[in-house]
């Protein structure tokens, strides 16, 4: 179950290699086997005449392997394959005298640069430079190894749209049999629910959170719809107090991604405030200087990598950016032949740099805020949509956003696939009641 879900949540997923810990015993004791295993093909290989019982299975395993990577119409290739690599033939070459193994390793090849991703041509290249059978074939396997986990990551990609439908009929029935057995484990879930409609109907959080669609202020219009409830509610987990408070029961299972999240908006707040603020102090043309905003938004993203670590401190971060900030505005304004940076501009803008460090700064507040207005907006839209655009001082930052928008939606739309007949049940009762 945890895997079909991570499958279906986490676009990024991927299968990949295992890498053993260095100078773990594993790994000591798989390379000492391995080793033994090439050293024994070849001495059989060097005997006179050579030994081709190894060599040969190997080549069997090695046929099964492009076999597998076929699909059901690549009929001409799997003939090609069986034809090519017959294990009986190559026997009665081998004990005739007559087996040209390295023929059989150029067609291999060959085959896997026909099979192999993109990504493994250089690899697969790489092999026809390996004169030394030995070699070669160790060299061979490990490239097949990797095309092994390239065809995994394809399967799983083919099966995510119909393990959608699957996990969340699964999902939906394991918590129907747990609400069963625990009728309160909805209670944190019902909470949430309620807090979300009773701040879009008062507006209670107006600059902490955008608010919903349909909400009003005064209470004298229209209720708001479930859904805008729902979609607020999403958005109040980019907020949420993890060490202080109880997490909605329905969303437990992604509770670290939704910290994550919340950490790389945090960190994307900050980083976007500090380049609005370099932007405005500095002469109107340097932002459009495309090198110059990437270099300037790259190092401020680099010194800000820790910041959620125990370890980090923003204020001395911002002072360390705040030097860099000027140095590299001071440069850019020089090269591209603007007035000079003056003295009390850089005090000016460092000092507001500074400033970022409080949840209070007013520059600070406004980036967050735009931020949930557009992945309110994103979420509102519906994911067949293209990206709403992006609020006003968010360029900078809009694809670090982006990227950000596209895994809290992915996340929240399986969700609530999985749980709505839930949340309409409870939504129904509150906005009833409200």
């Amino acid at each position: 179950m945890v895997l079909a879900h991570e499958i279906v949540v986490n676009g990024d997923f991927q299968i990949k290699p295992v890498e053993l810990p260095e100078d773990s015993l594993e790994k000591k004791v798989k390379e000492i086997v391995h080793k033994a295993f090439w050293d024994c093909l070849s001495v059989q290989l060097s005997e006179d005449p050579p030994t081709y019982d190894h060599a040969i299975k190997l080549v069997g395993e090695i046929k099964e392997t492009l076999l597998s990577f076929l699909l059901p119409g690549h009929t001409r290739l799997r003939n090609q394959i069986t034809e090519v690599l017959d294990l009986d033939l190559i026997k009665q070459e081998a004990e005739n005298g007559a087996l040209d193994i390295s023929k059989l390793a150029e067609f291999i090849i060959g085959m896997m640069g026909t099979l192999c991703a993109p990504a493994r041509d250089e690899e697969v290249k790489k092999l026809k430079d390996i004169k030394e059978i030995v070699p070669l074939f160790r060299a061979i396997f490990s490239v097949l190894d990797l095309m092994k986990v390239d065809m995994a990551n394809f399967a799983v990609s083919s099966i995510r749209p119909h393990l959608m439908q699957q996990s969340v009929e699964y999902e939906r029935k394991k918590f129907q049999e747990l609400l069963e057995k625990q009728p309160n484990s909805l209670d944190f879930v019902t909470q949430w629910l309620e807090e979300a409609a009773d701040d879009l109907m008062n507006q209670k959080y107006k600059n902490a959170l955008p608010a919903g669609g349909g909400a009003t202020g005064s209470g004298d219009g229209p209720m708001p719809n479930p859904v805008a409830v729902q979609n607020y509610a999403y958005l109040k987990l980019l907020k949420w107090d993890h060490l202080q408070r109880p997490f909605p029961e329905t969303v437990l299972m992604d509770q670290p991604r939704f910290q994550e999240l919340q950490l790389q908006l945090e960190q994307l707040t900050v980083l976007g405030a500090v380049l609005l603020v370099t932007y405005s102090m500095a002469a109107s043309g340097i932002s459009s200087q495309a090198s110059f905003a990437e270099k300037l938004k790259m190092m401020v993203k680099i010194l800000l990598t820790d910041m959620h670590l125990p370890s980090f401190h923003l204020k001395d971060a911002l002072t360390a950016i705040g030097e860099k900030v000027c140095l590299e505005v001071s440069s850019c304004l020089s090269l591209c032949g603007f007035s000079p940076f003056t003295t009390d501009k850089e005090t000016a803008l460092k000092g507001q740099i500074q400033a970022v460090a409080s949840p209070d700064d007013p520059i600070r507040r406004i980036m967050d805020s735009r931020i949930l207005t557009f992945l309110e907006t994103y979420l509102a839209s519906g994911h067949q949509k293209p990206l709403p655009t992006v609020p006003g001082g968010l360029g900078p930052v809009h694809k670090e956003l982006e990227e950000v928008a596209i895994k809290f939606v992915r996340l929240v739309n399986y969700n609530k696939m999985v749980f709505s007949p839930y949340y309409d049940a409870i939504l129904s009762k509150i906005l009833v009641r409200s």
